[in-house]
């Protein structure tokens, strides 16, 4: 029987996501400070991580692995390969493998690994910093329905989770990945277009951010699909039809729709 290890969940990488991560986990008391840890080359994020969770911080990514029970992947992709080059002899199939490496797929994960480790790719977006993150889930060759369930676990503690196949994860970089920045350029182009009509910018800024985040809410509270929702804001000869006939006819739709084929496409040139 295997000696149980120090830690339950430890994160290679301490910068923002995975501090938001080990935040939404100890939340959600999936795992106790005592038993949660990162690494990290840099003091300042391992000073960082430690102030913002009371967890451990640690400089050795081996230490660290040797240590945990399952172990997040959380660093950039420019220096992936040199970290499971470092790391993956260490980890053996006891463990399970998290990656949230961007463009990196869960079997080159698996090909730096010596061990048959059960690996798990994860695509989170950046609004899991404040809890409402949206994460695909894809299962390595090695990784059980237990093992999915378990990581599944972790990332429902900083939003909503999907399971997809890993060559779907294009196409979900493309809308949850990237679409953050969208929404966001949606948000400064409504609040520039108000300034435009003569309203003072930081009532403009108040007007877009609030319009944004009460639009979203309704959409996701709501049980009507948002089409309704959207007809039931547009009288007919009214000011939003007005606005929504231009949008139309500037072929606001298919913009949305070149914009995520662009994405989509980019990503999987990374990938390769």
């Amino acid at each position: 029987m295997s000696k149980p290890r120090a830690f339950d969940v430890g994160f290679v990488g301490a910068g923002n996501m995975a501090t938001a991560l080990a935040r939404g986990v100890l939340g959600a008391e999936l795992v106790e400070a005592s038993r949660l840890c990162a690494s990290d080359v840099n003091s300042d994020r391992r000073d960082a991580f430690r102030e913002a969770t009371a967890a451990v911080a640690l400089e050795n990514n081996i230490e660290l692995v040797r240590s945990c029970e399952l172990v997040v992947l959380a660093v950039k992709p420019q220096v992936a390969d040199e970290v499971l080059t470092e790391i993956g002899p260490e980890l053996v199939r006891s463990q399970i493998l998290v990656s949230i490496v961007a463009g990196v797929s869960g079997s080159h994960v698996e090909s730096l690994c010596t061990d048959p480790v059960p690996v798990v790719r994860v695509m989170p977006n950046t609004p899991a910093i404040i809890g409402l993150g949206m994460s695909a889930l894809a299962a390595g060759k090695h990784a059980t329905d237990e093992h999915l369930t378990r990581v599944q676990d972790l990332f429902n503690a900083v939003g909503k989770t999907v399971v997809l196949n890993e060559d779907l994860f294009d196409a979900l970089t493309a809308v949850s990945g990237s679409g953050p920045a969208y929404f966001f350029y949606l948000i400064e182009s409504l609040a520039a277009a108000a300034v435009a009509e003569g309203l003072p910018a930081d009532v403009a800024w108040t007007l877009a951010r609030q319009t944004a985040l009460g639009a979203a809410t309704l959409a996701d509270q709501s049980t009507e699909p948002v089409e309704e929702l959207r007809r039931r804001v547009t009288s007919p000869g009214g000011t939003t039809e007005a606005a929504l006939k231009t949008m139309t006819e500037a072929g606001f739709k298919n913009i949305i729709l070149r914009a995520v084929q662009a994405a989509a496409r980019r990503s999987r040139e990374i990938g390769k």
